[in-house]
């Protein structure tokens, strides 16, 4: 295998592995990423899933090599990314477009997908319209619509009547506010009140007391995974002591993700989520997974649902490269993707072969203590959860 970090502030190149046969050209794959900045997180869990899921299965696939390209966009920077993927289109000649943490980077690259006919896995931004944008985008993560929606069916089952919703403003906040005020308002819930929040460094305090104030049985809340929002948004719950007031904080998992977890001291214990992956999920492809990462990203560094996104985007590449004996074509790659089965560590998934997402099992979780530690704990698991926002 071969990887190449390419894009300011990445100066770096580095080059692994065993050398390429000469006979062969490799398989390139153009990972866009949020490397660096508010984000970077977010582009390392991609990367370091990437990277656990060829060390896990072998560098080649169908007698070739797999390199990985890797562009930063630094953050939520369309124009960048858009220049970023016209550099791997023209002079990488790259075989697919990969990774995308955020939704107005994927958004910005589908015209550049379409027109050169490469196939383009989303291995994370979650907005729903993204798969309309292009017919050569699959996605193996999953869109907000799909994990928020399940949230509200509970929420109303669990004897909750009113809430307060605060989001990111953003393509992935408005979507689980929409989908969240929709299914809970049909099923008899009441939405008291609703905020949104800038994407970059919002100021939590005067939400949160305009959310105490309103006295909700609970507050809905989307925040970008693998930021410091989440972290500063659970903080200020506990000193404005909302949960001593009763109101209860449900959100999708991106809230409680596992990678920052740890890093929320006691608040977080009993809150609600909904999401597609946890570290703590049952299973043999699971600890597949949490092995392999481990020997990328070093012990005791949590993979968590971005992580298991770029492990099953470079499945899908493998398959479609075996299915293809090798030879990348971007029409018939995309018909591979259709249908397309993986056995991931979150369970099985389907790629919807109308709407090119995920077809999965969204779990109900509580984060709780497992040998002293917090984990988003399954309790409800939802089967075959296609995207409503479609």
């Amino acid at each position: 295998m071969f990887i190449r970090i390419l894009g300011a502030p990445l100066l770096a190149v580095a080059c692994l592995a065993a050398p390429m046969a000469a006979a062969e050209e490799p398989i390139k794959v153009g990972m866009i990423l949020e490397m660096s900045g508010p984000f970077a997180d977010l582009g390392r869990q991609i990367l370091n899933g990437a990277n656990a899921y060829i060390k896990a299965h072998g560098d080649k696939v169908a007698g070739r090599q797999i390199e990985l390209i890797v562009k930063d966009t630094t953050g939520a920077s369309p124009d960048v990314a858009k220049r970023l993927a016209q550099e791997l289109i023209t002079n990488d000649n790259v075989d697919f477009l990969a990774g995308f943490g955020l939704t107005p980077n994927a958004l910005a690259v589908a015209p550049l997908a379409t027109e050169a006919h490469k196939p383009t896995i989303i291995m994370n931004a979650a907005t729903s319209v993204i798969t309309t944008r292009s017919p050569y985008i699959a996605r193996v993560s999953m869109t907000l619509p799909q994990v928020t929606a399940p949230l509200a069916t509970w929420a109303i089952k669990s004897g909750i009547k009113s809430v307060y919703t605060l989001v990111s403003d953003y393509g992935p906040g408005i979507d689980a506010e929409t989908t969240f005020k929709k299914t809970f308002t049909e099923a008899g819930g009441k939405i008291v009140g609703s905020v949104r929040v800038p994407l970059r460094n919002p100021e939590f305090a005067p939400f949160l007391q305009r959310i105490k104030d309103a006295r909700p049985q609970a507050v809905f809340i989307f925040l970008p995974g693998s930021s410091e929002q989440p972290v500063a948004f659970m903080k200020g719950f506990a000193e404005r002591e909302l949960n001593k007031a009763g109101i209860r904080l449900i959100a999708t998992g991106d809230v409680t993700e596992d990678g920052v977890l740890e890093a929320m001291g006691e608040t977080p214990l009993g809150v609600v989520t909904t999401h597609h992956y946890s570290v703590a999920h049952e299973g043999a492809q699971n600890r597949a997974f949490l092995k392999a990462y481990a020997e990328i990203a070093g012990p005791g560094v949590r993979p968590n649902f971005m992580a298991v996104g770029g492990w099953d985007g470079m499945a899908a590449i493998y398959e479609v490269a075996r299915r293809l004996n090798g030879q990348i074509d971007g029409d018939k790659a995309m018909e591979v993707l259709k249908g397309l089965r993986i056995d991931s560590p979150r369970g099985p998934l389907v790629i919807d072969p109308e709407t090119r997402d995920p077809i999965q099992t969204v779990y109900v979780r509580r984060v709780q203590k497992v040998n002293g530690k917090p984990y988003n704990v399954e309790f409800e698991q939802i089967p075959d959860v296609k995207d409503p926002g479609k």
